[in-house]
């Protein structure tokens, strides 16, 4: 994720702002331009300072307090990139809905800005109405006996239950799985995981490729996790997975894979975007420096990727000990594990394993 600056005043603005807190000028989100933008009032709708020639107008979600992404004024759609791709939101009526789909929503923002940051090809149910991109956002119902909303992928239609976005359960919930780390941003980028499994693995020719990396696909998926939740993970998963959930079958190990690849490339960039350096006054590893500089959305070695990860998490994991609180990132990257990041590199970036271009 970047910084962006308010084009009036030159203040710090932030993904979500709406409004310049030092100018007043209310902010918008150009996805085309990728920028968040200052807006001047010109009749019915605005004139974005950082696209002075265009005319937009805010996604119909706005009024709910769940988007500040733009459309332009000539679009017949009433949602933006990213709201557009939802199948079904919550009874807003319901008081506490409305909260929680908005933290929802936030999340899935953050999503679609990596999304179309790594140019991944997004096509929706409109275009694709059987496999098309598309979300479900589901509360559960009073009733006790109607088994709960279940977080998931079916055929591009991710599902995730509006209770997640709830902290107190989802922490329960981290707790009851015996997860180091839940949030929902990490639902969003797992369960999409799914999504381009099947676009950019299955449909993209490069099943065999990926088999080599993640294992078997073939093997029976209901029976894997019933193993798995009956016998837990293998005593030596660290060794070969970026998490417990990861060795219940290759499907989940790719999907864990890719959301992890997606905190590392969107983390990098907001460092870069600080100008954040780590160099420890007591060390002379120099494994543990790191000037963070590259542009992790367009670095063509995962290696060069991983050089700067690998200090920037322990310097934010000893931040957060220093506060009394757990690691930012409590993972260990084994090099099998960094392998596997490198082939999903390989797999957004288009090309083969060796490296070529496909």
């Amino acid at each position: 994720m970047k910084l962006f600056k308010c084009q009036s005043c030159g203040h710090l603005l932030y993904f979500e702002n709406t409004r310049c807190e030092s100018c007043g000028h209310e902010l918008g989100y150009l996805a085309e331009a990728m920028t968040i933008s200052a807006l001047e009032p010109d009749g019915d709708v605005f004139k974005p300072l950082a696209a002075p020639e265009r005319a937009v107008r805010h996604c119909d979600n706005a009024q709910y307090g769940a988007c500040n992404w733009m459309v332009d004024a000539d679009d017949t759609e009433p949602l933006c990139l990213a709201c557009r791709y939802n199948h079904t939101i919550p009874d807003l009526s319901v008081p506490l809905n409305l909260e929680l789909w908005q933290r929802l929503e936030l999340a899935k923002h953050y999503l679609f800005y990596s999304l179309r940051r790594l140019r991944l090809p997004l096509v929706d149910r409109t275009d694709d109405p059987e496999h098309g991109l598309a979300f479900d956002f589901l509360a559960d119902t009073p009733d006790r006996a109607t088994p709960k909303v279940m977080t998931g992928h079916d055929n591009g239609l991710i599902t995730i239950a509006l209770a997640e976005a709830d902290d107190a359960e989802r922490e329960r919930r981290r707790t009851q799985m015996h997860e180091p780390y839940r949030s929902l941003l990490g639902h969003f980028r797992h369960e999409v995981g799914h999504y381009f499994w099947d676009v950019l693995i299955r449909d993209g020719g490069r099943l065999e490729d990926c088999r080599a990396v993640f294992g078997d696909d073939t093997q029976d998926y209901a029976a894997a996790l019933e193993a798995y939740y009956q016998d837990g993970p293998p005593a030596d998963w660290q060794d070969h997975y970026i998490s417990r959930y990861a060795s219940t079958h290759p499907w989940e190990d790719w999907a864990e894979t890719w959301a992890h690849y997606l905190h590392i490339v969107d983390t990098l960039e907001m460092a870069r975007a600080f100008g954040i350096k780590v160099q420890p006054r007591i060390s002379g590893d120099e494994t543990m420096t790191s000037v963070i500089e590259l542009d992790p959305y367009d670095t063509a070695d995962m290696a060069d990727i991983m050089e700067a990860w690998l200090p920037l998490t322990f310097a934010m994991n000893s931040l957060n000990r220093a506060m009394g609180n757990p690691d930012l990132y409590p993972f260990v990257l084994s090099p099998a594990v960094v392998a596997k990041l490198g082939f999903v590199h390989d797999v957004v970036r288009g090309q083969s394993p060796s490296g070529g271009k496909r």
